[in-house]
């Protein structure tokens, strides 16, 4: 975000479009508490009553239908200072940022900054002064939150002096129960498997390696006492920049990727096989497959897991080693998905509202003030993790090869 560049006032409304299951009861109650006026879009305004209802939520948000056929009816009721919400998929982001700003309203998501949506924020925050808030959800969200308290902790440990870094950052939605397959589908079945298909490019030994294949980069990672399997995702490369990892560190190791439980690669092999065959149809057909088979019913539970540590070590011989460990489990009122996801952006929305962040593109929260704001709130809505630390020698964190013994 342009520090020097504030945004126009809040208006107090605040259009949260999507009901999906991200939507969790924690994010939309607290916009609800917070703001005078939210409206609740969804494909039919029946829907959006439906979701209200099961949310116990019933009375404290208005509802309307927003269609491909009736594109024009947001656009009719936003804006000025509105505040609009976009839960719907990554590729719905782009159309909902641009009425934004046509709009004069604010606007905030829970995904990753794409080029398109870079530019889009560019021309809101110069012309119209709106803020666009993104990244501001679980992973992408919660996990940087972690990563710039982690950066600015070690820097006060060691101060200002050459050290080698070691950075990990692993996110995952696990079954709390495992079953065989170690994984329920409850959205996008397809993305969850093509997305394997993505090479992945990181720091390892203290060189850039591109994995083409994600899942043969598993290995077994031990938190808390319990073993895990994870694997990088996606390019962690600029996030190097984002984390103000400074220069004078050296890094061997900086990755950020998925967290599964113990047994995955095994158990999917099958996807792998069909990934690898680089037919979109072929994966397409299992995705819908194992989606029928291993879906997410109403007795399930699931977790999430998210873990995010920094070690440094000086040519002296000083350490010092910080990691943060979210670990939440849903019940039947609420997902633990759908409570990491929603509750930060709904938090994001409630300092736009309050006038806090200033206009342009902005991730979660990054500067250490803000950030401190961030995981005193989560922590205090029972999104705390536990985090431990160590100035003292210490082991290794316990990563091996996937099947070996840590």
């Amino acid at each position: 975000m342009s520090a020097d560049r504030p945004a126009i006032p809040a208006s107090g409304t605040v259009h949260w479009i999507g009901t999906g299951l991200s939507t969790g009861r924690s994010g939309l109650s607290l916009v609800c508490e917070s703001a005078p006026r939210v409206v609740l879009w969804d494909r039919t305004a029946e829907r959006a009553a439906a979701r209200l209802a099961a949310l116990g939520l019933t009375g404290r948000a208005e509802v309307r239908a927003l269609t491909p056929s009736a594109p024009a009816a947001l656009a009719a009721e936003a804006g000025p200072g509105d505040v609009i919400v976009s839960m719907l998929p990554a590729a719905e982001h782009a159309p909902l940022l641009r009425l934004a700003t046509e709009r004069g309203a604010h606007f905030a998501c829970t995904s990753y900054v794409s080029p398109e949506l870079a530019e889009l924020a560019a021309e809101a925050g110069e012309e119209a002064r709106t803020v666009v808030l993104t990244e501001a959800g679980l992973d992408p969200g919660i996990d940087h939150l972690m990563a710039h308290d982690l950066v600015a902790r070690a820097r006060r440990a060691l101060g200002e002096i050459p050290a080698t870094a070691r950075f990990t950052s692993y996110c995952g939605g696990v079954p709390a129960v495992p079953n065989a397959f170690r994984y329920r589908f409850s959205w996008a079945p397809y993305g969850v498997l093509a997305a394997l298909g993505s090479p992945a490019r990181h720091i390892e030994a203290g060189a850039e390696v591109t994995v083409p294949r994600p899942w043969e980069a598993t290995r077994t990672r031990t938190l808390a006492g319990e073993d895990f399997e994870v694997y990088p995702n996606r390019d962690s490369l600029p996030f190097v920049a984002q984390y103000g990892i400074p220069a004078h560190w050296t890094l061997d190791t900086f990755v950020r990727g998925t967290l599964r439980n113990a047994g995955w690669r095994t158990a999917w092999k099958e996807v792998f096989d069909t990934v690898a065959g680089g037919d979109p149809a072929a994966v397409r057909a299992l995705a819908a497959e194992l989606a029928a088979r291993h879906p997410t019913t109403a007795d399930d539970r699931d977790r999430v897991v998210l873990s995010v540590a920094l070690e440094l070590r000086t040519a002296d011989g000083a350490h010092w080693r910080g990691s943060h460990l979210l670990d939440v489990t849903g019940d039947a009122a609420e997902s633990a998905m759908a409570r990491c996801v929603s509750l930060p952006v709904a938090y994001g929305v409630t300092r736009i509202l309050a006038g806090a962040l200033p206009a342009g593109l902005g991730r979660a929260a990054e500067t250490p003030g803000e950030t401190g704001r961030w995981l005193s709130f989560l922590a205090a809505r029972g999104l705390a993790g536990t985090y431990e630390e160590s100035p003292a020698p210490a082991a290794s964190p316990s990563t091996t090869p996937s099947g070996a013994t840590a």
